[in-house]
């Protein structure tokens, strides 16, 4: 298959990384922990069902509301001394990022970690204009280091095991090559605190953008995020518009939500609300604080009455584990931001249906990711709405189209099903789909007598 569209790059990774027991233990190995930790997690709770549905329709308000929400949060931000910025797209965004550093003169950014800045690709445009760009979580920076992008919204390197991490770090900063996890983490601290202390610029991502106090909510474990805000100068918040929640008060409820989804705990080691830059007789924080609040097509997704309800994600992570798509074949497969059924949902609309529709096809429709997701988004059939409006915009393929027309023709035609022996019904069905089917399967043979027949014959209906 030649490497022609964005799908038949996908279909080979896919199909590589799937047949790829190495990446797959690995993966398998990785995830099982999750899966042990969350179970533990979501023991904190007496009732999940109904944890779940009160953040689900918090949010569902919340994006109903978005506009009015969005006016309230820049109202009560600026009140403090910050100032927001509003980013249509990934390069109105990096421009007005530019403008500020410029200003003052910066050259060094720490950053801790954020999927934001990942989807407008913020280092690689910073790096090309001459500025030094540092990731500050553990994963984030071990994933720089490498040149790739991260493979999970929670886990950048889930893909990498202890082992393939200690070759990186003999490689890259000749540490010894039996290097424990301990020692490459302690290794990484020193390096990053002179990092921190003279940084011009931190930046962050936003878990949280609260509208009744004009705060960003930031929840990590490593304590890099705080590092971020408190050592540079100025502070930048990136974070798309779908981010808010009405009150400081429903922390109590997504935290934990987050916590226990993502990693497992009962709540993240280190979580701090910022509400602009320091103020007077505060002894540390930023002077200027700035948060860019980035559109970059999810007003598209805004405009579905189904769809929309993708906005409403929490980044935990949860339906990537429990899929069992995104576990075969990984993150770097759907060579997207956001991978996984939340990734396929809302992917083709941050990149475009034309060339990544085929993600919302990618998925087996078990519902898995509806029955973990915290916020109750019904992924497994927004992903059908996806395909649905994939065929409805004239994205679909000739032979697509061509294909479901002979079908819808037959199912509605029992004579046509009956029409012509098993044998040359085999025959066609080789012909015409052996190479659908997969090169790894046998295609299901038909028998001489349909259940029609044996229906008919076993009861002596005419």
């Amino acid at each position: 298959m030649a490497e022609n569209t964005t799908a038949d790059k996908f279909l080979i990774v896919a199909e590589k990384k799937a047949f790829d027991r190495e990446h797959r233990k690995t993966i398998k190995f990785n995830i099982s922990r999750y899966d042990i930790a969350v179970e533990k997690g979501r023991k904190q709770y007496c009732n999940m069902e109904l944890a779940k549905q009160r953040a689900a329709n918090i949010k569902n308000k919340t994006i109903d509301n978005l506009e009015k929400n969005l006016i309230d949060f820049e109202a009560n931000f600026t009140r403090r001394g910050g100032k927001v910025i509003w980013a249509v797209d990934t390069g109105d965004a990096i421009t007005q990022i530019l403008e500020i550093l410029q200003k003052a003169n910066a050259k060094k950014i720490v950053k801790s970690k954020s999927m934001v800045t990942e989807e407008i690709d913020f280092n690689e445009h910073l790096e090309k204009n001459g500025f030094e760009v540092l990731e500050t979580d553990l994963g984030e920076f071990i994933v720089q280091l490498c040149g790739e992008k991260p493979y999970h919204i929670i886990t950048p390197v889930m893909h990498r095991n202890k082992k393939e991490i200690a070759e990186i770090f003999n490689k890259k900063f000749n540490l010894p090559i039996e290097s424990t996890p301990e020692e490459i983490t302690k290794f990484v601290r020193k390096l990053l605190r002179e990092k921190f202390i003279n940084a011009d610029v931190g930046v962050t991502g936003g878990n949280f953008l609260i509208v009744d106090i004009g705060a960003v909510a930031l929840t990590e474990n490593e304590g890099n995020g705080v590092m971020s805000v408190s050592f540079p100068k100025i502070h930048i918040a990136i974070t798309g518009i779908e981010k808010l929640i009405p009150s400081v008060n429903d922390l109590d409820l997504f935290w934990p939500l987050l916590s226990a989804h993502g990693t497992g705990q009962y709540i993240t080691a280190y979580n701090s609300i910022i509400s602009g830059p320091r103020q007077e007789g505060e002894n540390d924080g930023p002077e200027e604080m700035y948060v860019v609040i980035i559109d970059n097509n999810r007003s598209e997704l805004l405009k579905k009455s189904e769809q929309r309800r993708a906005l409403s994600c929490i980044r935990c992570g949860a339906c990537l584990n429990g899929c069992p798509i995104y576990k075969n074949i990984g993150g770097h497969a759907y060579a997207t931001t956001y991978s996984g059924p939340i990734g396929a949902v809302v992917s083709p609309f941050l990149r475009g249906f034309e060339n990544y529709k085929h993600l919302s096809y990618a998925s087996t429709l078990c519902g898995k990711c509806t029955e973990v997701c915290p916020v109750k988004i019904n992924l497994h059939r927004l992903l059908l709405y996806n395909r649905r409006d994939a065929v409805e915009s004239g994205y679909a393929k000739k032979t697509e189209k061509f294909t479901m027309f002979v079908y819808k023709k037959a199912m509605l035609n029992r004579w046509l099903i009956e029409k012509g022996g098993h044998k040359i019904k085999n025959y066609a069905i080789r012909k015409l789909f052996s190479k659908a089917w997969g090169p790894r399967r046998d295609v299901p043979q038909l028998t001489p007598k349909s259940f029609n027949r044996l229906w008919k014959e076993k009861y002596s209906i005419k």
